[in-house]
């Protein structure tokens, strides 16, 4: 089983190596002569090659994992990848700048270097912003695995199909009644709108079905809800209701 602990500790080592690297790198454009830029790439060049170490072990490591970690930390070690191509086309060519067709092609290829940078630094950073995320779901998955409990993400997923079931099975009861007894669904909204007048904002799914001598009127209001007819709140536990031809909003 992988040790989610050290792989959090590593990887936070590269956001820290990445964060040094931004700090840098714009030093590189304020350089004026070559031994300066040479100094100045050799230490960017450091920090992606133990950044591109650190992305591969992670990528290694959570390679049978799936899904969005996964595809994230290969991406991440595809564009540490590309820098470090980037820098190192830098270094070869500034051991060669004394002809000026060589110092034209230094200036393509830190050209081509900054436009890179542009895109390499927002993938990096999305990446690790959303790596960050993952790896707090990873941590309570395994540590869920360890003390046989379902991780609160997973919980709070399975509550909202939940959700989505009961809602679904508010919806079929509503559709009954509406084409087998019309009238009661007419009926159930006439009474709503009776207490309304009466002066009762929210009304109890009781006093509805007194009103109109619908049974089960509750079923037609939780149907007249999910279709944007009624509001519906809960006070002390139990769902009251209002008509939305009522509503001040």
């Amino acid at each position: 089983m992988m040790d989610v602990n050290e792989l959090k500790t590593k990887f936070a080592r590269f956001e820290a190596l990445h964060a040094e690297f931004e700090r840098k790198f714009p030093g590189l454009y304020e350089e004026t002569n070559y031994e300066s830029i040479l100094r100045e790439v050799k230490g960017l060049h450091s920090l992606v090659m133990e950044k591109l170490d650190l992305a591969s072990t992670l990528y290694r490591e959570l390679a049978g994992v799936g899904g969005r970690i996964e595809e994230l930390t290969k991406e991440i070690q595809r564009n540490e990848h590309q820098m470090k191509f980037r820098l190192e086309e830098v270094l070869s060519l500034l051991s060669k700048v004394t002809t000026y067709d060589a110092r034209l092609k230094l200036g393509t290829a830190m050209d081509r270097l900054s436009q890179f940078h542009r895109v390499y630094d927002y993938a990096i950073s999305r990446s690790v912003d959303v790596l960050s995320r993952e790896f707090e779901e990873l941590t309570l998955l395994m540590e869920g695995e360890k003390e046989k409990k379902v991780p609160l993400s997973i919980m709070d997923k399975l509550g909202k199909i939940d959700e989505i079931e009961d809602e679904l099975g508010a919806i079929k009861r509503f559709m009954f009644r509406l084409y087998t007894h019309p009238g009661d669904v007419h009926r159930v909204e006439e009474a709503l709108r009776d207490w309304h007048s009466r002066g009762l904002l929210w009304v109890e799914a009781r006093n509805v079905e007194k009103l109109s001598g619908v049974r089960n009127a509750g079923e037609i209001l939780e149907g007249l809800t999910l279709i944007g007819v009624v509001e519906k709140k809960m006070r002390g536990g139990e769902g009251v209701y209002r008509h939305r031809s009522f509503s001040s909003g």
